[in-house]
């Protein structure tokens, strides 16, 4: 008789805990799961102000873009290096010296210096300056004081075995590329950084179905513990009942503790990657939004081809090879000899205030008059013209240091380009990975689903057996354990499809369909 009641009280309650169970994994509004869910602790979080907050605040991010900036004014320098440039100098000579024949004397002297000065893309240097001096001088042989001396010029450089553009606009071209394989990594960490946190924020909803799952069994539990006391205490069941009952009983308040630090991980993993912790008094990060069960799934094949024509990151690793081919075409023409063309074409001018020269009985004096302007004047018009052509040759011995440094950029060059060949397989495998999970990911959820069913249908029938003397309440519990897994594998089944899903539409560049 007390056999029998005690097998009543296990069906009961077995039937009860999992056939509750199962309807809460249907997502029925008044099933003890979802009340459990309902009444958890913390701060709700919906998925897009999550990915927000991590936009905002996650380091990764605030990294990329400063990589980005820093980038962008390594480029403005390298561009800045063929702005004109102004150049101005003013000195001030004053000097008294002893007369020690009639030609020497005090010298006041005003030299100033200024011009433009710019260098092409094309390595070509160009400078146009004027050179003018005031002369006051009390030597008696003076015969202009003040003296004005100007001197116009326009002076060129032109390499003409250093690769013309390759080589002059060789560190703007790295920039360039330097400066978009940045940009297209803060896109793509932009895009990393939502994927890690959508699927970040499925692992915390599976941990949270998780602990519902756990918090149930263990609560049913208590409820067979209470049970089977009472009737232990009628002396309806013996103490070896009791014990399994709370034997039972500690090993759900133990997995429980373990479900509720998995949840408070999880959470806490979530909340460091966006930079946003929960409420005071508030934890842990609750969810708000489930995860489709649908997601629409193409050929492999067109899934890597979109990765491999949109994922930003291959995009920065063929940007890094072009940067680095810039610099090693550039050392080819800039390990040969150097010719340089210099050439320049200018003008003098003179004039000043004139003074009486006395040579014996003779006075003398000097034709040229006029002031500072007619000075300039005469140099800009090349009264008087000077001008002047010719090759420089440098020739070093060996060519070693050239060709050296052409042969270690060669070979940056190759590691670049083997970076981003292992870039494009990682990828492929990747890609082919998450298609899996999501092609697979109905009949995955189909299996879970029916597999929490056949573990209902195995309590069902074991309570049958245990009140028939078949089998043992170990073994019941045992069963009980299973559906509790069941449970959770669905719980995973329903996340890996969108976190496979969210991977995609990272490794293609948001070319994947899949949305939030």
């Amino acid at each position: 008789m007390s056999r029998n009641l005690f097998s009543l009280a296990i069906l009961a309650t077995f039937i009860g805990v999992f056939s509750t169970a199962v309807k809460a994994q249907t997502s029925t509004p008044d099933s003890s799961l979802q009340t459990i869910l309902d009444k958890l602790e913390g701060t709700p979080l919906p998925l897009h102000d999550a990915v927000q907050h991590a936009l905002e605040k996650a380091t990764s991010v605030r990294t990329a873009e400063a990589a980005y900036m820093s980038a962008g004014g390594s480029r403005r320098k390298e561009a800045g290096q063929f702005d004109p440039e102004i150049f101005f100098s003013f000195v001030h000579l004053d000097q008294e010296q002893p007369a020690a024949s009639l030609f020497s004397g005090n010298i006041k002297q005003n030299t100033v210096i200024g011009g433009l000065r710019i260098t092409l893309p094309t390595g070509t240097n160009i400078e146009a300056s004027m050179n003018t001096v005031r002369l006051e001088s009390n030597s008696s042989f003076t015969f202009l004081s003040p003296q004005y001396t100007a001197f116009g010029n326009l002076s060129l450089r032109q390499p003409l075995l250093g690769g013309f553009w390759v080589s002059g606009n060789k560190n703007v071209a790295k920039a360039d590329n330097d400066l978009e394989a940045a940009k297209t990594r803060y896109d793509q960490e932009v895009l990393a950084i939502s994927t890690r946190v959508e699927q970040s924020y499925w692992d915390l909803y599976a941990a949270e179905r998780d602990f519902a799952v756990q918090k149930l069994t263990r609560d049913r539990a208590e409820a067979f513990l209470n049970e089977t006391d009472l009737r232990a205490k009628s002396g309806l069941v013996g103490p070896n009942q009791l014990a399994s009952a709370r034997t039972f009983l500690a090993e759900q308040e133990i997995l429980l503790l373990d479900r509720e630090e998995q949840l408070d991980r999880t959470s806490d993993q979530l909340a460091s990657l966006i930079g946003n912790r929960p409420e005071a008094g508030k934890t842990p990060l609750i969810t708000v939004d489930d995860p489709p069960e649908e997601f629409p799934v193409e050929d492999v094949n067109v899934l890597v081809e979109q990765a491999t024509k949109n994922n930003l990151g291959l995009q920065a690793a063929t940007a890094n090879v072009e940067a680095q081919r810039a610099l090693s075409k550039a050392a080819f023409w800039e390990a040969l000899p150097s010719v340089d063309l210099v050439g320049s074409i200018g003008g003098n001018g003179l004039a000043g205030t004139a003074r009486n020269v006395y040579f014996g009985a003779d006075t003398l004096r000097s034709p040229i008059t006029g002031g500072f302007g007619d000075a300039v004047n005469q140099a800009i018009k090349r009264t008087y013209p000077t001008w002047s052509i010719g090759v420089e040759v440098t020739i070093p011995i060996g060519l070693r240091s050239g060709l050296g440094e052409h042969d270690r950029l060669d070979a940056e060059v190759l590691i670049a380009e083997q970076q981003r060949i292992e870039f494009a397989r990682t990828l492929e495998d990747q890609v082919r990975s998450s298609y899996r999970d999501l092609f697979h990911g109905q009949r995955r959820l189909k299996a879970a689903r029916e597999g929490v069913a056949a573990a209902q249908e195995q309590v069902r029938i074991g309570s049958i057996e245990f009140q028939n003397g078949r089998t043992t309440a170990f073994e019941l519990v045992r069963l009980g354990t299973d559906f509790a897994a069941a449970q959770q594998r669905y719980s995973q089944a329903l996340v890996r499809s969108a976190k496979a899903a969210a991977s995609l539409r990272q490794l293609t560049s948001g070319a994947y369909p899949g949305t939030h």
